[in-house]
């Protein structure tokens, strides 16, 4: 049960970022920092399940991985919310973004591939079209 919970929330994880990747790239800026609030929202299923791992005693990989996501889910709100700063702009503030990111991304795909081949491959999946739309808003176009 908790495997199917962790791995249903790497699935939304990833289905928000590419969500918010896509929009950057087609210039719905406005709608991009909704759906950026609302990604923030993930949150709350990631304390319950911060609290059902410590329930279930499951390994502490799991309830690790949950807090790395936690950690990155306060970084972005506080960086793109309440500071409103330009952190990508400056290696200072873009490098514990960075880590916090790709350390919550491994945890989303290596702690599912445990569990089942299927799932780990559909995380992984969809891993690759979130930095395949993460790449495309990064690409600055040529005129």
């Amino acid at each position: 049960m908790f495997e199917n919970y962790y791995f249903l929330l790497g699935v939304v994880n990833n289905l928000f970022l590419i969500t918010i990747f896509l929009l950057v790239k087609v210039s719905e800026t406005a709608k991009a920092k909704r759906v950026g609030l609302a990604y923030l929202f993930l949150a709350i299923p990631t304390i319950y399940g911060l609290w059902l791992a410590q329930q279930l005693q499951k390994p502490i990989q799991y309830s690790i991985f949950l807090l790395i996501f936690l950690a990155f889910l306060l970084l972005e709100g506080v960086y793109e919310f309440v500071l409103k700063v330009p952190f990508r702009k400056s290696i200072k503030l873009l490098t514990p973004y960075l880590m916090l990111y790709w350390s919550m991304n491994y945890g989303f795909i290596v702690m599912p591939w445990k569990n089942s081949r299927m799932q780990g491959s559909v995380v992984l999946g969809l891993f690759v079209i979130q930095l395949i739309a993460n790449l495309a808003t990064h690409i600055k176009k040529s005129e």
